[in-house]
């Protein structure tokens, strides 16, 4: 069993955590709605992470709606003392399997409660607002998230909520939100390539805050370099890998979360822990965001 022993840790919240984390929104069926295909495969993924040492989880109550929080339940209630589970609300599923804006005070409440009775918890660790100014899956807009998160920090100030975060947003709304309670977490898109967040890595890193990057090839439209690989096949990794393993040499408050609904595929993103790049290998990949 591979395991992340060389992965290293970050606070979050209160909480210690393995810097090598899991998402787990692939556990869901095809476009992150409905279920698996095999439901018995998603269980057996989520228990193998935990046993290699996984002890952050990323999810959400709109991922199937529903499923991915009640596999995660399955397979691993009661959980550990050291398992922290991070969630995301600011998004409602329609019946036709569209992202829909679910901001406002109820729906945000309604959300937050849906998590902790799928998820079984009486408190979630930490929650991000996800923002969608202008709709859909929209990257970082400029826009007022604090309505939003004035009523997620109401319900962390009656224990429903431990910390808060802030997920696909800009600069100036991770200093909005600050404003209104602490932050222990932004979580946005940002890889090789695409790199707008080189700045606000630097500045989360300074005060504590750690990083969750999403889409480590680039998502829907992976990444294509020749420098990258290059890299891969002088160090024998995979692409996925060499992207790892960079974003955990990019900062110490970087956090992974790497999905996969397949045993091999996760065996070989929790490897990316141990992959040493040496300093011409990181030159050569950090030139493909330049």
């Amino acid at each position: 069993m591979q395991t992340i022993d060389q992965a290293d840790t970050f606070t979050l919240g209160e909480r210690e955590v393995m810097r090598m984390g899991y998402g787990a929104m692939q556990l869901a069926g095809a476009h992150v709605f409905g279920p698996p295909k095999d439901r018995d495969a998603a269980i057996a993924v989520l228990r193998a992470a935990v046993e290699a040492g996984v002890n952050h989880i990323d999810t959400s109550d709109f991922y199937g709606p529903r499923v991915v929080n009640e596999i995660i339940r399955e397979a691993l209630h009661p959980y550990s003392d050291d398992l922290v589970i991070v969630t995301k609300v600011g998004a409602a599923r329609g019946d036709d399997a569209s992202w829909n804006l679910a901001a406002s005070s109820d729906e945000l409440r309604r959300a937050v409660e849906d998590n902790l009775r799928n998820l079984g918890l009486d408190a979630m660790e930490v929650v991000n607002f996800r923002a969608m100014i202008g709709g859909g899956n929209q990257g970082p807009t400029e826009g007022s998230i604090a309505a939003s998160f004035e009523a997620l920090a109401r319900m962390q100030e009656e224990g429903l909520i431990r910390h808060l975060g802030v997920s696909n947003v800009t600069a100036t709304q991770v200093a909005e939100a600050r404003g209104i309670a602490p932050v222990v977490c932004v979580q946005n898109q940002y890889n090789l390539a695409h790199r707008n967040d080189d700045k606000l890595i630097d500045t989360l890193a300074e005060d504590g805050i750690a990083y969750v990057p999403f889409f480590p090839l680039g998502g829907f439209s992976p990444l294509q370099s020749s420098r990258l690989d290059a890299v891969a096949a002088e160090l024998r990794g995979t692409q996925m890998q060499i992207a790892l393993a960079w974003l955990l040499r990019r900062s110490p408050n970087v956090l992974l979360i790497p999905g996969t609904s397949s045993l091999a595929h996760l065996q070989e993103n929790l490897a990316a822990a141990s992959l040493d790049l040496p300093e011409g290998a990181m030159a050569a990949l950090d030139e493909i965001g330049s």
